[in-house]
């Protein structure tokens, strides 16, 4: 198992890799690193992220100096090509898995290699990677401690307090009702008693 060269946020990969020799070497009994084709495959849990983070790689590598990009069809596989200084690769998202052809010391890498690891993880790679705009990708979750922005609803829009005018805006005083008695009095009155009356001589 080797470190993921395409790393995705919340989507744990392992990577694996095989290495080839040509016919040319094995016959000559030495090997150069021109004779090697190296094939690594990175299998993801889950395919969420794993095209936009392979295009995100690759256009990384476009920007820095000595490394040339493009996208084309190599055997019916759509990929990504990198050749750097004495280094020449192919590589293409497959839904849960990357796959990345080729090695140091090549200026190019065998299309019969890419068709055989193509037929059995086909390609997602939307076409236009690098000039349109990102594959989309799983939606960024807030991380823990985060305010969570709400959207607004129209039908229910809610103040912002914290970013108003108040020459604009004016926000209503809060009015407070005073207590009343169940009764309707906040004091008890007592009862008023009945006059007595003097009884006559």
């Amino acid at each position: 198992m080797l470190d993921v060269e395409v790393w995705i946020d919340g989507n744990k990969g392992e990577a694996f890799s095989a290495s080839y020799i040509t016919n040319e070497a094995e016959k000559r009994g030495r090997i150069e690193d021109k004779d090697l084709v190296n094939v690594t495959v990175t299998r993801y849990e889950k395919p969420d992220g794993v095209v936009r983070e392979t295009v995100k790689l690759v256009r990384r590598l476009a920007q820095e100096k000595g490394y040339q990009v493009d996208e084309k069809k190599i055997e019916g596989v759509r990929a990504l090509t990198i050749t750097g200084p004495a280094e020449a690769w192919v590589m293409w998202p497959s839904t849960k898995y990357v796959i990345k052809v080729g090695g140091q010391g090549r200026t190019s890498v065998p299309p019969s290699m890419v068709e055989s690891y193509g037929d059995r993880f086909p390609s997602k790679l939307p076409g236009g990677s690098l000039e349109g705009p990102l594959p989309a990708g799983p939606e960024s979750k807030p991380k823990k401690g985060e305010a969570v922005e709400e959207k607004y609803d129209p039908a229910n829009p809610k103040a912002n307090l914290d970013n108003y005018d108040p020459d604009k805006v004016k926000i209503p005083a809060k009015q407070v009702e005073p207590t009343v008695d169940p009764e309707g009095s906040s004091d008890p009155k007592p009862d008023k008693k009945p006059d007595k009356k003097k009884p006559k001589k």
